[in-house]
């Protein structure tokens, strides 16, 4: 008697499921009857006598004996069905569906006409269901049996090329209900339903003999269509739609910059002349502004927040569509869902076709979002995902198991990608790759307006929150002794106190009032917060000097409470190292804040200086357009190249020369030798330069000090025996271990070590005892994240 509990459970949800679709068929007809009657007769529905229920038929109304003859019918018609329902309820409901769509077309022949004609028709189409039942009994009881032999040879086989499959049916009978996707693939509860689950969605167990595999669907490749750069922005702004204060300012930022991209369209297309470019079918959803994840940034638009984030999100999408691919944008979980073509549930079950999408850029909210509705999906197709990250992540902290045993544990990583896939405002990770965004251009009238218009003495705060003044009484006493202040602040009624009184506040401008104001302004004041945004850029294509705070020491996750928990341990040297490191003098200064005598120095300096306006190339349209098309067409992150050569191999390199290496003339930096086929790579190694590191330097700084950048993409090409002989390291031990300093040699100790998990080779990292390995690469002017022979 115990263990029949959870069979009578078992039975009941089925005859639950069974009999749904007839309870709804019953309902239906009972309150379609109800309706009918209740209309036709209206007011006819007499109760004239107070104990009277307002819905009883006086007999007069009807038309005396034919009326009651009627009505009869209509009551034996309707006993007769519930019988029949009652007995098509113990049957499988395999085909119900289909045999209640024929019950249906009886319900459609009812017409409008006479009285006692409607109640007549009422009582034929009653009578023709019923006979339309006893068929579909008649066919159920018949087929049942049949099938009833079939299901019940459902047991869990054991299977030795299927050894998951009974614990995979253990586990569904305990937890099946955990997630309606389940249910959404046809599992009831019972053990044939597991077992054509784990067979034909997942791959647990082998196929049922009994199920029809002829109807496998296939997949067919998706047709390729060639890419146009296009210059109608109109279907994008659609798209993007509106609704939030944020969607607004991204539409407006779009249609200011209309012209701008169309022009660099134009420059882009005639550059690629005669190339073929596949479109691809791309997916972008901007995680931080769904209301899933709180969206804290679209109620301050209007209040001072912070912009950067939606200003590259709106040259993201303008880039994609630009350059001509089939573009879907998502902005809520619900729109996300339906784009990925996911069941239901909380991604427990596997999608089940071909992923919709070449490409999905993402944040780090919307990725979490990705795996809360493809569960282990994701893993599958996770090389497809670009995550857009202004402040990078490095190796150490993308490696959930080396994160969490060494320590590096944050936020927002661990998430197995490989670095490129994490694309950032600045370039200033090279294991990450740069997305960048863009700041407006100047024509050659705008330009000469404003070296006629500029005002010397006049100076504007970067610093919209009243919260980004506090403490900068001293500084700005300092510079009101030699320049006219302006601040944007935001405030609703009164001045913020925190703002001195000889500061002109504008308020909160918008973009293209704060544009002018640039043009005017000799100086563009920074305070040290926010890090790395995009107004500085802005402020230097406007013909200003920016201006701002050395941080010493460098701020970085270990010892400042804004990077604490971010995925980097990257040191900010100043409040923006990309102006400092990649623009400088005379467009930015940086200087001690502290030091008043160097700060009233600086100032006078930049007094005496006269600047242009100036943008970087890889912050213009056309800029953005060539890095991003370069990255589709040639960054293929799903298709990892297998270790050249492999580590087991190493020690017998299998071409001729012995070495693919090659020393420069008069240098201890190696090439690739020009008379070795390089494998397929991009970018190509005919750029790579390999450098040994000085001990405790990171590849960043070693490939640095040689005016060149480092290539993450190298490393699988340089992690053998042959790199270090060509390096003249010599090596009396070897090891290769799981470390984000390796490929790398303890001169000390003679050892080499080789990488062996290729997820951490790494460029940001370095240890004190070790001299890396570093394969750097040389780079366009003015456009870094591309070296000269990757277009």
């Amino acid at each position: 008697m115990i263990s029949s509990g959870p069979d009578c459970t078992v039975m009941f949800r089925r005859s639950l499921l069974t009999f749904k679709p007839f309870r709804i068929f019953v309902a239906g007809i009972g309150f379609f009857s109800l309706c009918f009657l209740m209309t036709s007769l209206g007011g006819q529905f007499s109760a004239k006598r107070l104990g009277d229920s307002p819905f009883t038929i006086r007999a007069e109304v009807l038309g005396g004996l034919e009326s009651r003859g009627v009505l009869k019918k209509i009551s034996d018609m309707l006993e007769v069905i519930m019988k029949r329902i009652d007995n098509l309820s113990r049957v499988s409901n395999t085909s119900d569906s289909h045999r209640l769509e024929e019950l249906s077309t009886a319900l459609d022949r009812f017409r409008p006409m006479g009285l006692v004609e409607r109640i007549q028709a009422i009582a034929q189409n009653v009578s023709e269901m019923a006979v339309k039942v006893e068929q579909i009994l008649q066919r159920s009881q018949a087929a049942s049996k049949g099938r009833d032999n079939v299901m019940g040879q459902c047991d869990v086989p054991k299977d030795p090329l299927y050894p998951d499959c009974p614990s995979k049916v253990d586990w569904m009978r305990a937890r099946w209900t955990s997630d309606p996707c389940y249910s959404f693939y046809g599992v009831d509860g019972s053990d044939c339903s597991f077992l054509i689950y784990l067979s034909e969605v997942e791959w647990f167990c082998p196929p049922l003999a009994w199920r029809n595999h002829s109807s496998t669907p296939t997949t067919h490749p998706v047709p390729s269509v060639q890419a146009t750069l296009r210059s109608d922005l109109g279907p994008l702004l659609e798209q993007v739609g509106t609704g939030k204060e944020s969607l607004s300012f991204m539409r407006r930022r779009i249609r200011r910059l209309a012209a701008q991209w169309a022009a660099a369209a134009r420059r882009l297309d005639a550059r690629l002349r005669g190339q073929e470019r596949e479109q691809k079918r791309v997916l972008v959803h901007v995680g931080f502004l769904t209301e899933e994840s709180g969206d804290m940034f679209s109620p301050k638009v209007l209040k001072g927040g912070p912009l950067g984030e939606m200003v590259q999100w709106a040259d993201i999408l303008t880039a994609l569509h630009v350059l001509g691919h089939n573009l879907r944008v998502s902005f809520s979980v619900k729109e996300l869902q339906g784009f990925l073509g996911v069941p239901p549930g909380r991604g427990s079950c596997p999608l089940t076709g071909a992923f919709p999408f070449d490409l999905v850029y993402t944040d780090y909210h919307g990725l979490q979002q990705i795996k809360q509705l493809m569960g282990l999906s994701l893993k599958k197709y996770k090389c497809h995902m670009r995550v857009i990250d202004t402040f990078g992540t490095e190796p150490a902290y993308n490696h959930e198991q080396y994160a969490t045993q060494h320590n590096y544990r944050s936020n927002w990583g661990y998430w197995n990608l490989n670095c490129r896939q994490y694309m950032t405002m600045f370039p200033h990770t090279p294991d990450n790759s740069f997305m960048g965004f863009v700041a407006e251009e100047l024509n050659a009238t705008e330009r000469k307006s404003i070296q006629r218009n500029k005002v010397a003495n006049m100076a504007v705060v970067y610093g919209k929150e009243p919260s980004m003044w506090k403490g900068k009484e001293n500084f700005l006493a300092v510079l009101n002794r030699y320049m006219e202040i302006h601040g944007t602040v935001y405030y609703e009624a009164q001045r913020p106190p925190e703002v001195p009184s000889f500061v002109k506040n504008h308020g909160l401008l918008p973009q293209h009032e704060l544009q002018q104001l640039l043009r005017k302004a000799k100086l563009f004041i920074g305070f040290g917060f926010p890090y790395e945004g995009p107004a500085p850029l802005e402020a230097i294509a406007n013909g200003c000097i920016f201006l701002q705070p050395r941080f010493q020491p460098p701020h970085s996750s270990l010892n400042h409470e804004f990077f604490r928990g971010k995925p980097t341990s990257r040191e900010v040297s100043s409040q923006h190292p990309y102006a400092e490191q990649y623009i400088g003098k005379p467009h930015v200064m940086t200087v001690d804040f502290n030091n008043t005598r160097e700060l009233e120095a600086a100032i006078q300096e930049i007094m005496r200086t006269k600047v242009e306006p100036y943008l970087p190339y890889e912050y213009t349209c056309e800029g953005m357009l060539e890095r991003l098309n370069a990255y589709i067409e040639h960054q293929d992150l799903c298709h990892p190249d297998a270790p050249f050569p492999p580590v087991n191999a190493s020690r017998s390199w299998p071409g001729n020369p012995p070495s693919p290496f090659m020393l420069l003339p008069n240098t201890s930096t190696l090439v690739w030798a020009p008379n070795v086929t390089a494998p397929p790579c991009w970018p190509p190694l005919s750029a790579m330069q390999l450098v040994l590191g000085l001990e405790g330097a990171s590849c960043v700084h070693t490939c640095r000090e040689e005016r060149l950048l480092c290539e993450p993409a190298f490393f699988p090409y340089v992690n053998n025996l042959e790199a270090f002989a060509g390096l003249q390291v010599q090596c009396e031990a070897l090891e290769v271990e799981v470390n984000h300093l390796y490929p790398a040699v303890s001169l000390e100790e003679g050892e080499c070590f080789l990488q062996k998990e290729p997820l951490l080779f790494s460029c940001a990292g370095a240890g004190p005892k070790h001299r890396r390995l570093c394969p750097c690469r040389d780079f366009i002017q003015g456009q870094e994240a591309l070296c000269r022979d990757c277009l």
